[in-house]
């Protein structure tokens, strides 16, 4: 199958975008983005230029993706977060062209209403609190909440909080075991 648009959304000519994606109401794809297979971009989002959506992205609503974001596959973006690509905009002053980048890595999850300011990645399987203010790149399974976002934990893949005894975890979920060894989190089984 194609991919899905509502009549409401806007998909402008010179965008790939993947089988089995939904684009849903009053949502605005812009040209040059890359959209993978199986996305959900939900009602009022905005794609903008160049944008490199990996499979399975989940968008809720009310969310823009600025030129310099790419997510990898399986990344959850919750309703309302919000991305920046300029550190020091001016309305009178024009900087299209001097976008930082901002990489979400695999299976991150960005709850709602968080602001991630561009320039610092999202490791993978990370886990932004809704509402927190990311100012610094973020480890691969970190749990981060407040304003400025803190560092208070893991999680795992399956996005359970985890409880690290003797450097190992296991995910209550999926069974999985990690290991913490200087200061990064890597899953061993």
């Amino acid at each position: 199958m194609e991919y899905f648009a509502h009549p409401t959304a806007i998909v402008d000519e010179a965008c790939e975008i993947g089988s089995n994606t939904r684009i849903w109401h009053f949502s605005h794809i812009m040209p040059g983005c890359k959209i993978g297979n199986g996305c959900n971009i939900g009602q009022n989002c905005v794609i903008s230029p160049d944008v490199v959506l990996g499979n399975n992205v989940k968008i809720q609503n009310n969310v823009s993706v600025y030129t310099g974001v790419i997510c990898d596959d399986d990344v959850f973006l919750g309703p309302s977060c919000v991305f920046t690509n300029v550190t020091n905009p001016r309305s009178a002053v024009n900087r299209r062209g001097q976008y930082a980048r901002t990489h979400v890595g695999k299976g991150a999850t960005i709850g709602a209403n968080a602001t991630i300011v561009c320039g610092h990645d999202i490791g993978a399987f990370a886990f932004i609190g809704a509402g927190a203010v990311v100012t610094k790149t973020v480890p691969a399974y970190a749990l981060v909440v407040g304003n400025p976002a803190r560092h208070i934990g893991w999680m795992s893949e399956y996005g359970h909080r985890l409880s690290f005894s003797n450097n190992l975890a296991t995910c209550p979920e999926s069974g999985a075991t990690y290991k913490l060894e200087n200061g990064v989190v890597s899953r061993i089984s």
